[in-house]
């Protein structure tokens, strides 16, 4: 009797060993690249470069992951997926809940690069697909991992799966309740539940708003302002109102035959082709000036590839910022293409003898939009871009809008509406 049951306990333990991924609940969930060898980390819906990956249940979205491996052979790689609650952590969901088919799918889908001096290997994941579908809405994190080791994670990316049962709708304006035409834009919404039982929308219901791709900017809001019948609003709320921001920089280097947009110059040095951008110069202080941007996105171009994802060279692209040091801060340089992440790769240096901040970044062939942040000395909060792009209540932005359903006793949050407001 007691060895039956040791067995049955040890059984047990197995099938919960087996079914628990790598990452348990508080290990870091952002969309980021751990191994180096691997670059351009990109998650997009249906080949819409300007739409979040976000999927709706019960249509025909697909989402596509892609990224490179510096290799001249490709690797025997995974995948699996890890459900998430709102805040990112870990749902308790088992996988038969939230996934039909086998967590661990090979990667079948790579080619090799072509005509380019840094060779790679392109490999593209599509979910959902024939062998994995999604039962569950929420928040998603799909690791990328060696199956000889799998504990190891070696590239993650973030996105979600909407109900769309109420869709938030709204605007952001430059009338806030800070003031008017200053530095901010603040958000009102409203959703329609049309009908549907969320509970107690006061307690049961969550939104979630940011700014473009800003992760770190997403903020809150546990309650509406009142519920008109159908109607749920959430507006005159200090959650909603957000530091306006300013317009992307840009750049673009489809050619390694001729400078593009914001490259000073370029030449083969090395084994690769090095750009170097135009100065830039702290804009706080200027008046705004409108361009039309992608929002921080970044896309990969090469000007004669039929097929950029393989036909793209990688570059070593050089960012110059022209300001006196800032002993007590760091500078940075972000946008899509650094995923949120701030560290020794897109930190820049003092360089005293040009009076200029420098880095150095290895992206591939495309257009960017990027911008520059600085965060205190010793500080662990996320670097604000304020102090030196400043914040203009002009600024074009969109805002990711989220509703999230958490009745009592969920053991996993359900997204039940997403929009993308980007309209005044």
């Amino acid at each position: 009797m007691v060895k039956t049951l040791r067995h049955i306990i040890l059984l047990a333990a197995a099938i919960i060993a087996a079914a628990a991924p790598a990452h348990a609940a508080g290990d870091d969930t952002a969309t980021r690249i751990i191994d180096p060898h691997f670059r351009t980390l990109q998650t997009r819906l249906d080949g819409n470069f300007m739409a979040q990956p976000v999927i709706r249940m019960g249509s025909q979205d697909m989402l596509t992951v892609s990224f490179d491996e510096i290799a001249e052979d490709n690797s025997y790689l995974e995948y699996r997926l890890i459900h998430c609650n709102a805040d990112w952590q870990k749902s308790r969901l088992v996988e038969s809940e939230y996934i039909d088919g086998f967590n661990a799918q090979r990667i079948e889908d790579y080619a090799y690069s072509t005509n380019t001096f840094v060779h790679y290997v392109n490999y593209r994941i599509e979910i959902p697909n024939d062998n994995l579908r999604i039962l569950h809405s929420g928040n998603y994190l799909l690791q990328v991992y060696d199956p000889d080791e799998p504990e190891r994670t070696l590239l993650q990316t973030r996105f979600k799966v909407t109900e769309q049962a109420l869709v938030p709708e709204g605007i952001y304006t430059s009338r806030t309740d800070r003031g008017h035409n200053t530095e901010y834009q603040q958000l009102s919404l409203g959703a329609d539940t049309h009908g549907h039982d969320f509970g107690n929308p006061y307690t049961d219901l969550e939104v979630r708003a940011g700014q473009n791709l800003d992760e770190a900017s997403e903020r809150t809001v546990p309650a509406p302002l009142r519920i008109d019948g159908n109607l749920i609003v959430y507006e005159h709320l200090p959650a909603l109102i957000f530091q306006a921001g300013n317009e992307y920089r840009r750049f673009e280097s489809t050619s390694n035959t001729f400078p593009g947009m914001n490259v000073d110059s370029l030449r083969y040095m090395g084994s690769n082709y090095h750009v170097w951008l135009k100065e830039d110069r702290p804009r706080a202080d200027r008046q705004y000036s409108f361009d039309r941007t992608q929002h921080g996105r970044f896309i990969v171009k090469e000007y004669n590839a039929s097929d950029s994802d393989v036909g793209a060279d990688y570059i070593t692209v050089h960012f110059t910022l022209r300001m006196p040091e800032r002993r007590d801060a760091e500078v940075y340089v972000e946008g899509e293409f650094t995923h949120g992440i701030f560290d020794d790769a897109n930190r820049m240096t003092y360089n005293p003898a040009i009076g200029a901040y420098e880095v150095q970044v290895p992206l591939k062939q495309g257009a960017y939009n990027y911008r520059y942040s600085l965060r205190p000395s010793g500080s662990s909060s996320a670097p604000s871009p304020t102090t030196i792009e400043g914040d203009f209540y002009e600024t074009q932005n969109e805002y990711p809008v989220s509703v999230w359903f958490r009745p009592p006793g969920s053991r996993g949050d359900r997204l039940v509406g997403f929009s993308l407001i980007g309209e005044r």
